[in-house]
Formats: structure tokens, sequence, C-alpha cells
């Protein structure tokens, strides 16, 4: 169930729906499948606010931001992401990207209960997550995420949602634990750190049997920013 007034452009089965590209829009904000129409305006805010993303991984030149569209694009051709713009809805205004990923298709023996149809995933990751400062801890990154777990846990109705970030990032994982995600753990020397090292990567998750308590929580915080 999407947020009232939300809608996913895509068509809507009336169980699970395979992945495909999509665009989830409510009240604040409106998330659209990546483009290369939005390269300028995502290098134009990663060139501005360098200090924000020293433990993020969000490229510095267009070079490299084009780079980074080429794997989002990649990755949804292999049908392992599904990339998107993320903008603030009410001038339509670029303030960010973010990204399911890590897409998982397990193997279960014919007739189990739990096999999903092909192109429904059993797990997901939400991830490649960042904003302009202006819209950190506002209404839109509340309602991207209602918006996105509501997709995962109703939609696709996925197990479990991880979500990820580097140890350090006090920050991220702060946002993270207000959302309801649980540590599983840290694993640690796990991959290239943004800032040049290596990092430990704090691993969170959300199942489906805690989406209705955080549902509720995350509508709470919306209604409250109004």
């Amino acid at each position: 169930m999407l947020l009232p007034g939300a809608r996913a452009e895509a068509s809507l089965a009336p169980q699970m729906e395979t992945v495909r590209p999509l665009v989830l829009e409510g009240t604040h904000v409106r998330l659209e499948p990546l483009s290369w129409e939005h390269l300028q305006p995502l290098s134009a805010i990663a060139t501005r606010h360098r200090e924000t993303y020293r433990l993020t991984s969000v490229p510095a030149e267009a070079e490299g931001m084009a780079g980074y569209l080429e794997l989002a694009f990649a990755q949804a051709e292999a049908k392992t992401g599904l990339p998107f713009a993320t903008l603030e809805r009410a001038h339509g205004t670029v303030v960010g990207s973010t990204r399911f990923w890590n897409l998982e298709y397990w193997s279960w023996p014919a007739g189990h209960p739990l096999r999903r149809p092909e192109g429904v995933p059993d797990a997901v990751e939400i991830g490649y997550s960042w904003l302009a400062p202006e819209a950190q801890r506002t209404a839109i990154n509340t309602e991207a995420k209602l918006l996105m777990l509501a997709h995962a846990f109703e939609r696709w109705q996925v197990h479990r949602v991880t979500i990820k970030t580097d140890v350090r990032n006090a920050r991220s994982r702060a946002a993270i634990e207000r959302l309801g995600a649980r540590l599983d753990g840290v694993v640690r020397v796990a991959t290239p750190a943004s800032d040049g090292g290596i990092r430990d990567t704090a691993l969170y998750s959300l199942l489906a049997s805690e989406w209705p308590q955080v549902q509720e929580r995350l509508r709470a915080r919306l209604a409250a920013r109004r």
C-alpha cells in the first residue's frame, strides 16, 4: 500500500509484482527512474557539498558521476538493481539518488509454498542513497524510505530489506536506526571506503514481520513534519 495520493507507475498485479522500472511518488518526493538527464543536476549537487559525502560514495567529478550512472544502468539491465533520481516534488528539483539493488532471487524447490513467480525477489537492499544537505533529515528523506519500503514489502513481498553503511558514518547509522532497522553486525574489512581506505560495514535489516510497526512509525514521523 502506498501513501494516500501516492502512485506507482507500473502495472499493478493482483499478487506479487515483478521487478520493472517504476515511479514512486508521494506528497513531498518523487522517485523516478535514473537517466542521463539526471547527470548534470546530480554532478552539481555532488560538487557543491563535498564535505557531506566524505563517508558516502558520491563521485566528485562529472566523469565519475557518469560511471556511477553506467553502473546503475548495468544493474537495472541485469535486474539486480532499480536506480532512482530523488526529486523534491513541489518544484521537480533533483536532490539526490537512491537505489534498490542486490536483489536476491532464492532457489526454492518446485511446489514449495515460498516459491515465487519468476522476476520477483525474495530479498533486496536499499542503498546508494544520498541527498543534498538541504534535503537531509526532511520529509523528503522520510517519505522516500516509506515509499521504497512499502513497495518492497507489499508489492514484491520480500522477506528482508537490507541497509548497509560505513561503520564510521554516525549520521547514516542514526538515520537507519530511526527507520527501525536492527543491526545484524559489522563486517570487518568489507569494501573500499569512499575516503580511500578500506571500510568496516555496519549491516542492518528490516523483516517483513517488522514492517507494520515500521510503517506506522514512519507515517507518524511524516505527519509530524506537516
